[in-house]
């Protein structure tokens, strides 16, 4: 039975960043350039809103204490995100009905990412919920604004290629994205302790940077 750490990790940095390259290589290779600018800027865009929240509650204790909110969540996000628009892509030359069944599978995988941060207890409800519903406004958004492009078809060849060496990124050490994120965070604000969930203030004064 697959571990819902494995699973969660399939929404990581070290997953998803490959995948979303290779949406755009796909893109660019049919020199649909204005798409790849929109998908960049989107998808940036998303990991922008992602690390801005993260980094505002770690740095200043910024967030929504109702809610247990302390930023979205980064791994729903980009698998909401990037899995729809994968797969929108792969069946570029099927019926309609079959793409919008891919982009459901992809936004359910998302939502299955979600699950697995609360199972692991890395996210609140309102952390997950929200990263799942950020990716899909931009795996959709990107879809619609697809939809009234011109019409081509990806090269068979190439997507074989390309799944071909994203089967490999599963099993990439995992980034230390979070290590990144408390770094810049303390570094903007100043501080040398975090803000932290529980007590919704600065970490006790023993706390050490993870990783050092």
């Amino acid at each position: 039975m697959i571990s819902w750490m494995k699973i969660t990790s399939l929404g990581g940095i070290t997953v998803m960043a490959p995948a979303a390259i290779v949406i755009t290589a796909w893109l660019v290779a049919e020199r649909a350039w204005r798409m790849a600018l929109w998908w960049c800027l989107l998808f940036t865009a998303g990991m922008g809103l992602v690390v801005a929240t993260k980094i505002a509650f770690i740095g200043w204790g910024i967030g929504v204490r109702s809610l247990d909110f302390t930023g979205f969540s980064g791994h729903s996000m980009r698998a909401t995100a990037v899995i729809p628009v994968l797969f929108y892509l792969i069946l570029s030359k099927t019926s309609p009905m079959i793409r919008a069944s891919g982009v459901i599978l992809g936004l359910v995988f998302g939502v299955i990412i979600g699950i697995s941060r609360l199972v692991l207890h890395a996210h609140s409800v309102s952390e997950a919920v929200s990263g799942c519903v950020l990716g899909g406004v931009v795996s959709l958004g990107f879809i619609w604004i697809l939809g009234s492009a011109q019409k081509f078809v990806l090269y068979r060849s190439f997507i074989a290629l390309s799944m071909i060496a994203l089967l490999a990124v599963p099993y990439a050490e995992p980034a230390p994205t979070q290590r990144w994120i408390i770094g810049l965070a303390l570094y903007l604000s100043g501080h040398d302790r975090p803000f932290v969930r529980h007590g919704w203030k600065l970490a006790p004064s023993s706390w050490t940077h993870p990783g050092f």
